[in-house]
């Protein structure tokens, strides 16, 4: 501590360099107390208080095993309490400013449920004194969460709170640097006023230009959650709140040093930190006499509890409070200090924050999109069974909870790319995957439950051929929906048969594909459900001829060697199928060889929905890769990840675009025509397009399926999206509970390149209501800004003009660290385009949630 004193004492270097000289002190000591001579030029000029809010940061499978990283949270609490029983009973006075904040309630939830009753009626008492505090959030989230789960997940402390009269009014979140817009509604919808977020600026960025500083932000719902805008989430390491945990992340200076200092030399170093650290504060213009740090009681994720924190700054107070104070506080102790200032003229910013860290959800691609159906699925039971008497409560909130596991931030153990083949790295991704798998099994389980309650039917001898087909969305929906038969029933589809609506007792137009899948087409309410049942009509019916045997056709255009490449004249179908495009009454596609899709139109406006500024064509599969030094040599892999900053590719990356090989025709009849579109790309193996037109409707269904090449390099795949309406409409993006228009509503300083999406995105004409509607059933990332390295700009940044263009972002591991570090498998991912007329923003997004939910159908008695 004696470095301040320097401070004050003189300005001679040459007196201080002899000193230091003639006593004991080594070289770095010297170096240290000439750094406080230096930092006089650096002491602030007003009182000062730092609020030290000490947490433990949970990352769940980075640093350890899942469970036990359980474990570790659980034992946390116990130590906390320990700590705080001492000091409350007088055994450890120089303990009582001790203060511990549950980072989240996923560890105080784990903790109760292995806690004895004295222990709960401790760690209540210890809430209720303030020694303890529950954060409102359960966990540190992806934006993979729809608007259910954020509602369930940040009710559940506020829940527990109240069973013991308590409430809880503030909530954190540490390493992850965004929400999706809904995320505010969602606090504030639980009686949570306050949000302290500890921006992690690694592959991201903090909003607003600054850190530590406070705006409020307004929800979608109009309601206001005070933001405080934090540092680095292990910060007081840093500035040495804690003995024998030095960090050094954030800061950049001189100073070199280890985590477990000797006592006096980390005193040193964290006072010419604390006071360089709040003069710069004082230069920054900052407004306020406190400042709120957060700490760790180890120099890791994933730390303990540490008292040694409450006696260091005890120390400090004696020797520095006069000037410099610190405090050990909750949040809550924090955010009413803040309150106490006039807070009217705080900035009011009204927009989407998105996460620059959900990005790892693509490198487990296949999980992810597991997990989207099993939300989807989950909604379906919820809505098919609102009251719950078939699916259990206990079901659903099984279901939903290995949701939250799976979307929880942590994307892998901490050398998943440096090791990939280390046990504790495939241990922990397998861990990670199964919660999607579970998700998927459970939500699955309970569907089947309640359609089974709907007069399911299961497997047995003479099954009426009688299904219901149900629209569980809250819009209606206009789709095709394929007739399930068991294998040996296709039979049935050999002789001539009728598919009869039952409400009506009129037959159905069906189309047969070409893997033997009878489909048909329903137009539904929304909530509507219809019976449908086959109806096999017998040989000797006048009505009908059974199906005969050709033995040649005499009118089809295809040579004896089965090839077929001639210009086909209009068929009786109403797709028309030509080398070169695929016309329905409402769309006419075109493509080129090697270019790939040239046009795509909407014969009902005469206009081409293709942008005219597209660098590559519809669904056109983007390869990026980036190359390192030495291939084989961890180290070189993991460091060209690291230097890729907020590009998340390399100045030198390879990129390669797909070149359209050839088109096959698969099926075409009275509801669709689908196409085969194959495409040469480096990176990938195997990339075919198939489009899926619809005959009476303007629609299009796309799947995009592809083998992916097994990699260690930094890689990136994207499907091109370059669809509009024109300069006047506007581009939005469906997100959990909000509506947002990128580049539009956001908050300032917020990530531009690219958002997470629940069902999709859609083209808004304002003027006309027209809209343009594209459904991402499998995978959530947008890429909006270009794909070029080059410096990144953030919201407020871009020209006023300038407008988002679209990739779907499907595969990426250029994260160093706990991102999957193959992206090797086959995949299939799945669009539709529709076109609309007169709908506003809030009933396209409906529709979007009708296109990627589908209908439900059954067999029934």
């Amino acid at each position: 501590m004696e470095c301040l004193l320097f401070l004050w004492a003189s300005s001679n270097y040459s007196a201080i360099w002899r000193t230091s000289h003639t006593s004991h002190y080594s070289i770095n000591r010297r170096l240290l107390l000439y750094e406080c001579i230096k930092s006089r030029r650096s002491s602030t000029t007003r009182p000062w208080t730092i609020y030290a809010i000490h947490h433990s940061h949970t990352d769940i499978g980075y640093t350890e095993r899942q469970e036990r990283i359980e474990q570790y949270h659980v034992d946390f609490i116990r130590q906390a309490l320990d700590i705080t029983e001492a000091a409350h009973r007088g055994d450890r006075p120089e303990w009582r400013s001790f203060r511990w904040t549950c980072e989240t309630f996923w560890a105080v939830e784990k903790f109760l449920a292995a806690a004895t009753p004295e222990e709960t009626e401790a760690f209540q008492q210890a809430v209720l004194r303030g020694d303890v505090e529950l954060s409102g959030t359960y966990l540190n989230m992806t934006e993979l969460p729809d608007f259910d789960l954020l509602l369930r997940n940040h009710g559940k402390a506020q829940k527990y709170a109240n069973t013991f009269g308590h409430r809880i009014d503030s909530a954190m979140t540490a390493d992850i640097n965004g929400y999706s817009w809904g995320y505010a509604d969602s606090l504030l919808r639980n009686n949570i006023e306050h949000l302290f977020s500890c921006i992690h600026t690694h592959h991201g960025m903090y909003p607003l230009g600054r850190k530590q500083t406070p705006f409020w932000w307004e929800s979608p719902e109009g309601g206001k959650l005070l933001v405080w805008n934090g540092e680095h989430y292990m910060f007081g390491n840093e500035l040495g709140f804690c003995p024998k945990a030095l960090g050094k992340y954030i800061i950049k200076d001189e100073l070199q040093h280890q985590l477990m200092e000797p006592e006096q030399r980390h005193n040193d170093i964290a006072a010419i930190r604390i006071n360089r650290y709040l003069w710069n504060l004082e230069q920054e213009s900052y407004p306020y006499s406190f400042v709120p740090v957060m700490v760790s009681g180890l120099g890791t994720d994933n730390a303990s509890p540490n008292a040694d924190i409450a006696e260091w700054i005890t120390e400090w107070n004696e020797l520095y409070g006069d000037r410099i104070t610190i405090k050990m506080a909750t949040l809550s102790e924090f955010f009413a200090v803040l309150k106490q200032e006039d807070l009217s003229s705080l900035p009011v910013h009204r927009g989407d924050w998105p996460d620059w860290w959900t990005d790892g959800v693509a490198s487990t691609a296949m999980h992810t999109q597991i997990y989207r159906d099993a939300q989807r699925t989950l909604r379906k039971v919820k809505r098919l069974d609102p009251g719950q008497q078939t699916a259990s409560p206990a079901a659903i909130e099984e279901t939903a909870q290995a949701l939250t596991m799976y979307a929880e931030h942590t994307w892998g153990y901490h050398s998943s790319v440096y090791e990939p083949w280390h046990p504790q790295v495939q241990m922990l991704e397998v861990r990670k995957q199964a919660y999607a798998a579970e998700a998927s099994k459970l939500a699955h389980q309970a569907l089947d439950q309640v359609l089974v309650a709907r007069r399911g039917a299961l497997l047995a001898p003479h099954r009426p051929l009688r299904y219901e087909v149900i629209n569980t969305e809250p819009a209606p929906a206009a789709l095709q929906v394929i007739v399930p038969l068991d294998g040996w029933e296709h039979v049935i589809l050999r002789n001539r048969f009728e598919l009869i609506d039952e409400s009506t007792g009129q037959p159905l137009p069906y189309q047969l594909t070409h893997t033997g899948a009878l489909v048909t087409e329903l137009a539904l309410a929304a909530g509507e459900a219809r019976v449908l049942f086959i109806r096999p009509l017998e040989s000797s019916d006048p009505s009908s001829l059974a199906t005969a045997m050709v033995t040649a056709r005499n009118t089809e255009p295809i040579a004896c060697e089965g090839i077929d490449d001639i210009e086909r004249l209009p068929s009786a179908h109403p797709i028309v199928v030509g080398q070169r495009s695929i016309e329905s009454a409402a769309f006419r596609i075109e493509w080129a060889i090697p270019t790939g899709i040239t046009a795509w139109i909407d014969k009902t406006r005469s206009i081409d929905l293709l942008d005219d500024t597209r660098e590559h064509g519809p669904f056109t599969p983007i390869y990026e890769v980036t190359p390192a030094q030495d291939e084989t040599d961890p180290a070189q892999v993991c460091s060209t990840r690291r230097r890729m900053g907020r590009n998340r590719k390399g100045l030198d990356v390879q990129r390669d675009a797909g070149r359209l090989t050839r088109v096959n025709v698969l099926d075409n009849g009275p509801l669709f025509a689908l196409v085969e579109l194959i495409y040469e790309v480096k990176g990938l193996s195997y990339y075919a397009l198939h489009i899926k037109l619809f005959a009476h409707q303007a629609r299009a269904e796309v799947s995009v399926r592809f083998h992916k090449d097994s990699v260690w390099l930094p890689e990136n795949v994207y499907v091109a999206l370059p669809f509009g309406l024109g300069s006047d409409a506007e581009l939005y993006v469906e997100k959990a509970g909000s509506l947002v228009r990128p580049w539009k509503d956001q908050i300032p300083g917020t990530c531009l390149d690219y958002t997470s999406v629940q069902e999709g995105i859609f083209w808004h004409s304002p003027q006309e209501r027209e809209v343009l509607t594209l459904s991402m059933t499998d995978t959530p990332l947008v890429q909006l800004g270009t794909l070029a390295h080059m410096p990144r700009q953030l919201h407020t940044m871009q020209a006023a003009d300038s407008r988002p263009s679209a990739h779907a972002w499907i595969l990426t591991n250029y994260w160093e660290t706990n991102f999957k570090a193959t992206l090797g498998g086959f995949y299939e991912f799945r669009y539709a385009l529709e076109r609309h007329h007169q709908l506003d923003p809030q009933e396209a997004a409906n529709s979007l949630h009708a296109s990627t939910g589908q209908f439900t159908v059954h067999r029934i008695r």
